[in-house]
């Protein structure tokens, strides 16, 4: 029968004969570097805190960076506390060549993501520099761009510390990255998005920090607060706060009230529902009271005299065409007159009272337009804009108006349309019985 080769046991690395020497020198080695980051840290604090105080420069940025000094002085530190020379050249067996190599790695490792944390509290410094500093920060806001900055930064830290880790040349784990593309996209399938979107939302000034946008499709309403790369934070009028990805502002519709922010004005367009059965013409006591209204006065006098002139002149043709009838049997006609309704007056009342209103906006739109009737009275709709776009302002001044008109009705001989209530059933029963 064939002999079966002997197994091969792995020879574990002998233990050096001074290991106590070794773990004395090693504990001697992780207090000095403890105590050379506690130092480091106070002496960046005092040092830099009044520079940091005069740029707005952020104290984390330094702190970050502190916190190197124990892992570099565990880096250079490790190889004559442990009594070795250069780990190139001795052969990487022995315990204590073991430890070193771990070490050495650990630490350069350790270095390397905690340059990349400095740099993202640096990048954040830099956001908060550029939005104390230029007036414009609302308008174009750049820690969309920065993240992408410290995405990447932290995306090649990663690689680094494996590549270190692992005795490899980064430059290998970049070429096998290329063959992953496709996983790579997929995972990073939204911050690829969100990164397009920012450009567009930046270059086509899509949102700002401070506007005001409806997204229906996430129920959100209200004011935008912060733009990051990924999500856009609106506070709500409730004082909620909705999180909406970045990309959406792209393939789905919003609304942004900046530009009626920056106009000057924010529309009025509400309607009076008047009662048909109170339109009628004006009597003339009626005309002369209403002559007697400042809001009124001009305008009762020119139409006045134009009726009195159509009049004039339809009465002297229907009497021309009297005279000139051949027949005798033929009845006398009744001229078609004009007369002044209450509803017309009604109308120019409202538009010249809201021409010489202080809250409307003169250079804008106003008009006071007579809908098509309904079931539901003759609307009669005010379109024009508030001269303070302020919410507690408009609503305010949009009060005082309708409450004003709807106060000035029967002086017109009008009535609003009003479905009855049961107040009016109960009078309607009381008559009748």
């Amino acid at each position: 029968m064939p002999q079966l080769p002997e197994p091969v046991i792995p020879q574990l690395p002998a233990v050096p004969e001074n290991w106590l020497w070794a773990l004395i020198a090693f504990a001697s080695l992780a207090l000095a570097a403890w105590i050379a980051g506690r130092v480091a840290k106070r002496l960046l604090s005092g040092a830099f805190r009044h520079f940091t105080a005069r740029t707005r420069l952020t104290l984390d940025f330094f702190l970050r960076l502190a916190r190197m000094i124990p892992a570099l002085i565990i880096y250079y530190g490790s190889g004559p506390a442990l009594s070795l020379p250069q780990a190139s050249l001795i052969p990487p067996e022995g315990v204590l060549v073991v430890l070193w190599i771990v070490l050495q790695r650990l630490s350069a490792a350790y270095v390397v993501v905690t340059l990349a944390r400095a740099f993202n509290a640096l990048l954040d410094a830099v956001n908060d520099i550029y939005n104390e500093t230029y007036t414009d920060a609302k308008s174009r806001p750049v820690k969309g761009y920065l993240q992408v900055l410290s995405l990447l930064a932290y995306i090649t830290a990663a690689v680094v510390a494996v590549a270190v880790l692992l005795g490899r040349s980064p430059v290998v784990f970049l070429s096998g990255l290329g063959a992953l593309a496709a996983v790579l996209m997929l995972v990073f399938k939204d911050t690829i998005l969100s990164l397009v979107a920012s450009v567009q939302i930046m270059s086509n000034d899509m949102i700002r920090i401070g506007d005001w946008v409806s997204v229906p499709q996430a129920n959100s309403d209200g004011d935008v607060i912060d733009i990051a790369l990924h999500t856009v934070k609106i506070q709500n009028w409730d004082k909620t706060i909705s999180t909406i990805p970045t990309h959406k502002f792209i393939s789905e519709s919003f609304k942004n009230w900046r530009g009626m922010s920056e106009s000057g004005g924010r529309r009025i367009k509400r309607s009076l529902r008047i009662d048909m059965n109170s339109v009628r013409f004006l009597t003339d006591d009626e005309i002369e009271a209403l002559s007697r209204r400042e809001m009124l006065r001009d305008y009762m006098r020119a139409k006045h005299d134009e009726i009195t002139r159509h009049n004039t002149a339809k009465g002297d043709a229907v009497r021309a065409n009297a005279d000139t009838a051949t027949s005798a049997a033929e009845p006398d006609t009744e001229p078609e007159l004009r007369r002044l309704t209450n509803l017309g007056t009604f109308r120019a009342y409202v538009l010249r009272y809201l021409q010489t209103h202080a809250g409307t906006n003169k250079g804008m739109t106003l008009m006071v337009r007579q809908l098509a009737p309904g079931a539901q009275g003759v609307p009669i709709e005010i379109y024009c804009f508030a001269s303070d776009t302020a919410w507690a302002s408009y609503e305010s001044l949009q009060g005082d108006i309708f409450d004003h008109l709807i106060a000035v009705l029967p002086k017109f001989g009008l009535r609003v349309f009003q479905t009855p209530a049961g107040g009016d059933l109960a009078k309607l029963a009381e008559v009748r019985g």
